[in-house]
């Protein structure tokens, strides 16, 4: 079973936000956890690739190769295939990974975006990114360890992996990766935002997550609260305007904000 929290007011929520982020090495709190946010608690951690239906491996090939032939690779950094993957992912391409925030407040304005879904509860997933780098095979734990880093970014994990398909040569068991994307725009700047990705397109990170607790957790957003912490993280200024810069975002925390509750 998941350990799951379902918090009962703006204090609670706060709490469990910030659960287990003490590092007692330090004295300081430095979160292990990265964190992803749900508009309904019922909904898994699957990805966008997934969720296309059909044979994900192949689908992946012919949606990443046709993304490259169209884009403009002026946009990327450095012409490597996880910057692309990185770049895709960002712009609505169905890919095998998921997007996650070093910030839990940021995960819980994701969890309280759609007013349709404030019927049902949400949810915000943690997880001990930290910990789980275990599951890495040696030549992966090798470059992250020189970097002293819990994280890929597209450089490092070039420097094991060429292409795409070199990640499952490297193990013959699935196993799980944190990549941090370039500094693409401001949206993933303020959204803090990094990626998981599995070793294999067909794998999805809830089948395969550990049994044991001590590697995640989650928080269950009772729907009857949605509307009070909506509002108290817009007064936070946790918002669209903020986390998404630009006309878009501005235009959908305006609609949401003068939105009637009814």
């Amino acid at each position: 079973m998941v350990k799951t929290f379902k918090v009962k007011s703006w204090a609670d929520f706060q709490d469990k936000l910030f659960y287990d982020t003490h590092d007692d090495r330090i004295d300081r709190f430095r979160s292990p956890y990265i964190y992803r946010g749900l508009n309904n608690a019922q909904d898994s951690l699957t990805t966008s690739l997934h969720r296309l239906g059909g044979e994900s491996s192949k689908l992946e090939r012919h949606l990443l190769r046709n993304f490259k032939k169209y884009a403009h690779s002026s946009e990327l950094p450095g012409n490597n295939i996880w910057n692309w993957i990185a770049l895709a992912q960002h712009h609505g391409l169905p890919t095998r990974l998921l997007d996650w925030t070093y910030s839990p407040l940021v995960a819980a304005h994701f969890a309280l975006t759609e007013l349709d879904s404030f019927q049902n509860d949400g949810v915000i997933w943690a997880l001990n990114y930290v910990n789980l780098n275990k599951y890495l095979p040696d030549k992966l734990k090798i470059v992250i360890e020189k970097e002293r880093s819990n994280t890929f970014t597209a450089e490092m994990l070039l420097d094991a992996c060429s292409t795409i398909d070199d990640l499952e040569k490297l193990s013959n068991d699935p196993y799980l990766l944190f990549l941090e994307p370039p500094s693409l725009d401001d949206r993933i700047v303020n959204q803090y935002a990094l990626f998981s990705l599995m070793s294999n397109p067909v794998t999805q990170l809830q089948d395969w997550l550990p049994k044991d607790k001590f590697y995640y957790f989650k928080i269950i957003i009772p729907k009857e609260l949605k509307w009070e912490f909506r509002d108290k993280l817009d007064q936070a200024n946790i918002t669209e305007r903020v986390l998404k810069p630009g006309l878009d975002g501005l235009s959908q925390w305006l609609k949401r904000h003068y939105s009637s509750k009814s």
